[in-house]
């Protein structure tokens, strides 16, 4: 993926507590269009909480951009946009193809799901 991508660098991440205080306070520090990305809240009120600012290019929440991937438009379900998984491919690699040159790429290690149960899937 980083020959993809281009990325500068790769981070890769732990999940330990000394990462999430480290990366909390870079993210602290970060700005998108003037404003902090990510802001503590009273911690009276709120311990342990922060605000956090989604940047307005992120396109990932625009229902008519996305779509499932399957093999068969059926497989994609009745309310889904449906794109065939090859098709998917080409377009994404042609998209991704230097994308983050100038940038730090994060590796992060996550399960959907609950761990133990039978459909857990170990993710990047």
């Amino acid at each position: 993926m980083r020959e993809l991508f281009q990325s500068d660098e790769v981070y890769i991440a732990d999940g330990s507590q000394e990462e999430a205080e480290r990366l909390t306070e870079i993210a602290q520090k970060s700005e998108v269009d003037g404003r902090v990305v990510l802001e503590k809240l009273n911690g009276q009120e709120y311990p342990n909480s922060y605000y956090h600012r989604s940047n307005p290019n992120d396109a990932a929440r625009t229902e008519r951009l996305t779509f499932v991937c399957a093999p068969t438009k059926d497989q994609a379900g009745p309310n889904n946009n449906w794109l065939d998984t090859k098709e998917a491919k080409e377009k994404m690699t042609d998209l991704f193809k230097d994308a983050m040159k100038g940038r730090t790429m994060y590796v992060i290690p996550f399960v959907m799901g609950p761990p133990k149960s039978k459909y857990a899937k170990n993710c990047v």
